[in-house]
C-alpha cells in the first residue's frame, strides 16, 4: 500500500496530496508545522508537540481549523491509515490561500495537511563513529526580531547553515547568535559534557526548545548528571570531553568532531552513549498508542 495524506479532511494518496500554489504556506512561509515520530505504534510526546503547535499558531495569529482533539486524531488516524509502527510524523498549517499580496485577511482558510514517512536523518554508523560538524557563518535570527519558539515554515536561516554543512561535507552545522554564542544547530539542539556536567543553551539566546532536547535534559538527571542550561561559546565546545546533539530525527547524535577539533577522544562519549540508550528505551515504553486497545494493554 502506498502512503496516505491528511489533507483538509481528507486521506489520499501521496501523489495526490497537492495543495494550490496561491497558498501563503507556499508563497510566504507562512504557518506552523511539528515534527514527531512514533516508535512500535506509540506516538513519542504528542501531547507536548500539540502543545507547541498551537502555541505557534496562536503566537502568528493563526487559528487551526480543528480543534485539539480532532487534531489529535487525525494524526493517529493517518498514521493507522499508513499501517507504520515506526514513523515520522508531519503536521502543517498554513494561513491558507489567498492572492499575491501578504495580507494574511486574504486567506478564508488555513490549509491542514499531515505527512507520515519514515525517516533517518543519519546513516546508522554514522552514531557508532559520531558525527562531525562545523560552525556556520550565517547567524541565527535575534529573539527579538522573530521568536523562536514558533516553529514556522519559514526555515530559509537554517536551510543556508545546512548548504554550508553540505559544502564541508559534515553532517551539521553549529549556529551562533549574532554576539557569538552557541545556539543551536541548523535542524538540532546541541549539548556538551564538561566535567561530567551536562550543558545546553538556555531557550532565552534563541534556540527551538525541541521536545527531544528536553526529553534528554529529564533523562540526564534521572541519570544522575547534573544538567545546566548555560551560555557557553565555542571554546567550550572544542575543550569539551563530550558533544552531541538533540532531536526528532536525529534522536541523540554523538559530535566527535568540531571545525576540524576533535571532541575528548574523538569516539561517542560515555555519557552520550548512555543517553542515547536510555532515550531509545524511553521511546518504546511512552507514548500515545495508535490503537486504543494498545492503551489497555492489549495485543497489537
Amino acid at each position: 500500500m502506498g502512503l496516505v495524506t491528511y489533507v483538509d479532511g481528507r486521506y489520499v494518496p501521496k501523489e495526490e496530496a497537492v495543495v494550490s500554489v496561491f497558498d501563503h504556506g507556499f508563497l510566504y512561509g507562512d504557518g506552523v508545522f511539528e515534527g514527531i515520530r512514533a516508535y512500535h505504534g506509540r506516538v513519542f510526546r504528542l501531547e507536548e508537540h500539540l502543545d507547541r503547535l498551537y502555541e505557534s499558531a496562536k503566537t502568528i495569529m493563526l487559528e487551526i481549523p480543528l480543534p485539539r482533539a480532532e487534531m489529535r486524531e487525525a494524526i493517529l488516524e493517518t498514521l493507522r491509515r499508513n499501517g507504520l509502527r515506526d514513523a515520522y510524523i508531519r503536521p502543517v498549517i498554513s494561513r491558507g490561500v489567498g492572492d499575491l499580496g501578504l495580507d494574511p485577511r486574504k486567506c478564508s482558510r488555513p490549509t491542514v495537511v499531515i505527512i507520515v514517512d519514515t525517516i533517518q536523518l543519519y546513516p546508522k554508523e554514522a552514531y557508532q563513529r559520531g558525527l562531525r560538524t562545523i560552525t556556520a557563518t550565517v547567524r541565527k535570527v535575534r529573539p527579538d526580531m522573530l521568536n523562536p519558539r514558533v516553529k514556522s515554515l519559514n526555515y530559509l536561516n537554517n536551510i543556508l547553515a545546512r548548504i554550508e554543512a553540505n559544502q564541508a561535507g559534515v553532517e551539521e552545522a553549529i549556529m551562533l547568535t549574532a554576539d557569538g554564542y552557541v545556539c543551536e544547530c541548523s535542524a538540532d539542539n546541541i549539548f556538551i559534557v564538561r566535567g561530567g556536567e551536562v550543558w545546553t543553551a538556555p531557550p532565552f539566546l534563541g534556540i527551538l526548545q525541541g521536545v527531544t532536547r528536553d526529553a534528554v535534559l529529564g533523562l540526564a538527571r534521572e541519570l544522575g548528571f547534573p544538567t545546566v542550561e548555560r551560555v557557553f561559546t565555542l571554546h567550550d565546545i572544542y575543550t569539551a570531553d563530550e558533544c552531541f546533539l538533540t532531536g526528532t530525527g536525529a534522536e541523540v547524535g554523538p559530535v566527535v568532531e568540531v571545525d576540524g577539533r576533535s571532541i575528548g577522544d574523538g569516539r561517542p562519549g560515555r555519557i552520550t552513549t548512555r543517553l542515547l540508550a536510555a532515550f531509545h528505551e524511553m521511546a518504546r515504553r511512552e507514548g500515545t498508542p495508535m490503537y486504543p486497545a494498545e492503551a489497555r494493554g492489549a495485543p497489537a
